[in-house]
């Protein structure tokens, strides 16, 4: 390539920081949840591009792998939870200093177990273990933080995990758990899903019955110490505005240009 003024020019600038296309790591969200995350194009990668601090992936045990995908059909060999999430996850904890964003802050992911709940976490487990780097632990009730929190959605095996020494994973609970004594390491969110429990649809008004629900459980989460979640929001504007005026933790979404845009437009708190 020729070393034109022009091209020189350019250089100082991107060196300097005053180039529109220096490409910048994004800052970290708290709330924003990728909810299948895997079936954007890049999974993983574009959630943290926007700046996603909690991801989802559905995994089956087929044929002694932990594949991700919506459903059996889409099952493609190779594609692991490994490949996919863990290890990059990894690379990006080594290469950052010990942490998935820098400045440092928890990274969480969502493990859905599709197949069937004990044979699939059995193998997850092991998995997770080979990941002790990244990945926090609880060792006797006693947690050792790492820069990546695991929970466990879908076929949970709760008294499988609840039995173990040494756990990579909390279980992700239901709405009929807020008022649960497990503890917060064991269940450190509670997911539901919205249409089950709320009628509005994301137009015009939430009623002031629904919004007192909405931050009723929200506040019964936080006084056991767990984060809330909601699936099958309405994935629009209107419905984020309310969530996040609410306090609900992970805002879900399928959109990730949308809701990244949204929680770094609002207010300071």
């Amino acid at each position: 390539m020729q070393n034109t003024p022009l091209a020189g020019f350019a250089c100082a600038l991107a060196v300097w920081g005053l180039c529109s296309f220096v490409v910048r790591a994004a800052e970290p969200l708290a709330r924003a949840h990728a909810h299948n995350d895997y079936l954007h194009e890049r999974p993983l990668l574009d959630a943290l591009d926007h700046g996603f601090t909690s991801v989802e992936a559905d995994i089956f045990l087929d044929d002694g792998e932990l594949l991700v995908a919506h459903t059996r059909r889409e099952l493609v060999p190779g594609r692991t939870l490994q490949a996919q999430y863990l290890d990059p996850l990894r690379k990006r904890v080594r290469k950052g200093g010990g942490t998935v964003y820098a400045g440092g802050g928890p990274f969480h992911l969502l493990i859905d177990l599709k197949s069937p709940g004990e044979p699939t976490y059995k193998a997850l487990a092991k998995v997770l273990a080979t990941y002790a780097d990244i990945i926090s632990s609880v060792r006797d009730g006693r947690v050792d933080r790492k820069p990546v929190d695991v929970s466990i959605s879908g076929n949970r095996p709760i008294g499988l995990i609840a039995a173990e020494p040494l756990r990579y994973a909390g279980i992700d609970g239901r709405i009929s758990d807020l008022d649960s004594d497990a503890p917060a390491h064991f269940m450190p969110l509670v997911s539901d899903n919205w249409t089950a429990h709320f009628k509005w649809r994301g137009e015009g008004p939430l009623t002031p019955e629904e919004r007192k629900k909405l931050t009723d459980a929200v506040e019964k989460a936080h006084a056991r110490g767990r984060k809330i979640r909601f699936w099958a929001t309405p994935d629009r504007v209107e419905a984020w505005r309310e969530l996040d005026a609410a306090g609900v933790d992970l805002i879900n979404t399928d959109n990730l240009a949308g809701l990244a845009a949204f929680l770094r437009g609002r207010p300071a708190d």
